[in-house]
C-alpha cells in the first residue's frame, strides 16, 4: 500500500500570524496528506530536525513577516546538510514576484501568495512527490 504524502508546515522566525498557515494544513489534511505543523516561531534546524523524525516529502513554510530572503535560505541549508536532496522545500506568504524567482533559482519549488487555491497547492505537492519522491 502506497503512503499518503507527507508534509511539515512551519512559521519560522518571529512572525506570528499563523491562520494562513493553518488554512493550508487543513487543506492538505482533507486531500489526504498527512500534515504535521510544528508552530510557531521555530528556527531552521528545528524545522529541518522535525522534517527528519518525521520522513516528510515536504517542507512548507508560511512567511508574513517579510524575512522571506532569511528564512528560505536558511532552511535550505540546513536541508542540505541533512542531504535532503530529495525533500521539497515550498512556501507561501507575502512575498514579492522578483524574490520568488530570487528563491527558486535557489532551490525553492514553487511559493504560493495569498489567496491561492488550496487545489492548486495539492495538486503541485502531489506532482513533485510523484515526480521526485520513491516510496
Amino acid at each position: 500500500m502506497i503512503r499518503p504524502v507527507r508534509v511539515l508546515v512551519a512559521k519560522v522566525g518571529l512572525d506570528g500570524h499563523d491562520r494562513g498557515v493553518k488554512v493550508i494544513a487543513s487543506a492538505l489534511k482533507d486531500e489526504g496528506m498527512e500534515v504535521i505543523y510544528t508552530g510557531l516561531r521555530q528556527s531552521a534546524a528545528m524545522v529541518v530536525k522535525a522534517a527528519l523524525q518525521e520522513d516528510v516529502d515536504v517542507i512548507g513554510i508560511s512567511s508574513l513577516s517579510g524575512a522571506h530572503m532569511t528564512i528560505f535560505p536558511k532552511v535550505l541549508e540546513e536541508m542540505k546538510q541533512h542531504d535532503m536532496n530529495d525533500v521539497l522545500l515550498t512556501g507561501g506568504g507575502i512575498i514579492p514576484e522578483e524574490d520568488m524567482a530570487t528563491l527558486r533559482k535557489m532551490g525553492v519549488g514553487e511559493i504560493f501568495p495569498p489567496g491561492t487555491n488550496t487545489k492548486n497547492i495539492a495538486g503541485y505537492i502531489r506532482d513533485w512527490v510523484k515526480e521526485n519522491r520513491k516510496f
